[in-house]
C-alpha cells in the first residue's frame, strides 16, 4: 500500500528549500509513495505570509538587520515555535485530515518545533523528520529532540545538532540533495583548464540576487580574456542596472539574466562561478563540477559556508572585489594547477545519490515505525 509523505517546504524564502524538495520528488519510487508538498507559510495567516515574503527584500537591502533578527530568534527558539504554532495550527490540522500523511518531512526550520508542538498536544502519532538545509552554522530551530530523525547534509551540521542536545543516534548524515539535472551526463565531463583559452565566468548570488556583481564583473572584464554571464535572480532592478552599466562598455562580452530555470546549463558552460555562500547554489555548482570563488555570505546561517568550501577545496573565498584579479590569477598559475585540483576535489566530494538516499531512509524508517505500531495494536 502506498504511503503518503507530506513535505513542509517554502517557495518564498529564497529558492533553496524548494530546490531540495524538488530533488526528493524527482527520485520518488511512484509505486511506494505519494508526495504532497505544502508551503509552510501558506498554512499561516496573512501575517506569516508577510514574514516569509520579507526575506528577499530584507536579505537584499539590509544584511545587518537580517543578522540581528537571526541572532535574536536563535536566543529564544521556543518563542518562535509557539508563535508559528499559533498561526498554522488550524490549517495544519485541516491539512492532516485531508492528506492523512503516514510520514511528515520538514525542510524549513520555522516549521519543525511548531508542528511537533501541534502533534504532541493533539496526541497525533506520525513519524516526523527534519532535513537541514544549511551546512555549518545551523539555526537552533533545526534541532528538536522530538523529531524521529534529523537528516544532516554535513558532519559539521551534525556536530552543531549534538551541541544543541540532539542524541547522535537521532542524526543521519546524508550529503546535500541536488536536483538530477545539475549532474553532468559523464562524471568527467568537465574539462581541465588549458592555458591560453578564454574563460567563461558565471556570476550569481542565489535566487534573491544580492552581492556586488558589477564590481566583480568589471574586474574580470578588465584583467582577463573572458566572457561574463551574470544572473540577477528575482532582483529585476539589479538586472536593469547591470545591463545599463555593463552592456554599453563591454557589449557581447557580457550577458545579464534574471530569474531562470536552466541555471545548470550556464554552470556547465562556465569555467568558473562566482557566488555567495548559499548552500544550495554552492552544491549545485559542485554537482556541475564548476570551480567556485565565493564572494560573501549572509550573516547567520551562511557565514561559515565559505570556510567549509575552502576546507574541502571546493572553492576559494574572495570577499573584496578588488582582490578578484589576484585570486583568479593565483588559480590559473602553473597551467591552472589549483583550478584543476579543485575540479578533482569536487568530483570526489559530491554525493550524487544524496536525494535518493534520504528518500529511502525516510521511507524505511517510516515503514518500520508503522509496522511497530501495528504490531503493538495486534
Amino acid at each position: 500500500m502506498k504511503k503518503n509523505l507530506l513535505i513542509i517546504s517554502s517557495d518564498i524564502t529564497g529558492h533553496g528549500h524548494k530546490s531540495i524538495t524538488e530533488s526528493l520528488c524527482e527520485r520518488v519510487p511512484s509505486q511506494e509513495v505519494n508526495i504532497i508538498v505544502v508551503d509552510g507559510f501558506s498554512l499561516g495567516k496573512r501575517l506569516l505570509l508577510k514574514i516569509g515574503q520579507s526575506y528577499g527584500p530584507l536579505t537584499r537591502n539590509s544584511e545587518s538587520l537580517w543578522k540581528m533578527i537571526w541572532k535574536l530568534s536563535a536566543l529564544k527558539p521556543h518563542l518562535v515555535d509557539h508563535f508559528v504554532e499559533s498561526l498554522i495550527r488550524d490549517n495544519f490540522l485541516q491539512l492532516l485530515e485531508e492528506v492523512k500523511p503516514d510520514i511528515i518531512l520538514s525542510v524549513h526550520p520555522n516549521f519543525n518545533g511548531s508542528i511537533l508542538n501541534i502533534l504532541e498536544k493533539q496526541n497525533i502519532k506520525i513519524p516526523f523528520f527534519t532535513l537541514i538545509a544549511d551546512l555549518v552554522n545551523i539555526f537552533p530551530l533545526w534541532a528538536d529532540k522530538r523529531a524521529n530523525y534529523i537528516i544532516s547534509p554535513t558532519f559539521e551540521a551534525q556536530n552543531k545538532c549534538i551541541e544543541f542536545g540532539i542524541p547522535d543516534e537521532k542524526i543521519k548524515v546524508s550529503g546535500f540533495p541536488v536536483r538530477a539535472r545539475f549532474f553532468p551526463a559523464s562524471p568527467n565531463q568537465r574539462r581541465f583548464y588549458q592555458p591560453g583559452e578564454p574563460l567563461t565566468c558565471l556570476i550569481m548570488s542565489g535566487g534573491e540576487g544580492v552581492g556586488n556583481m558589477k564590481k566583480i564583473a568589471e574586474s574580470l572584464l578588465l584583467h582577463f580574456d573572458c566572457n561574463v554571464k551574470i544572473v540577477a535572480g528575482k532582483n529585476a532592478k539589479l538586472k536593469t542596472k547591470l545591463e545599463m552599466s555593463l552592456k554599453a562598455r563591454y557589449g557581447d562580452r557580457v550577458e545579464v539574466y534574471g530569474y531562470i530555470q536552466n541555471i545548470q546549463d550556464l554552470m556547465l558552460a562556465s569555467d568558473i562561478a562566482f557566488t555567495r555562500g548559499s548552500p544550495n547554489v554552492m552544491f549545485e555548482a559542485i554537482a556541475t563540477n564548476t570551480p567556485l570563488i565565493i564572494t560573501g555570505a549572509l550573516p547567520g546561517q551562511e557565514e561559515h559556508n565559505p570556510i567549509f568550501a575552502e576546507k574541502f577545496n571546493l572553492g576559494v573565498v574572495c570577499k573584496d572585489p578588488k582582490e578578484i584579479k589576484y585570486t583568479l590569477t593565483n588559480l590559473l598559475e602553473n597551467n591552472g594547477q589549483k583550478l584543476n585540483e579543485m575540479i578533482i576535489s569536487q568530483r570526489d566530494f559530491i554525493n550524487s545519490n544524496a536525494a535518493e538516499d534520504i528518500l529511502h531512509f525516510i521511507l524505511n524508517v517510516g515503514e518500520a515505525y508503522h509496522e511497530n505500531v501495528m504490531g503493538k495494536l495486534s
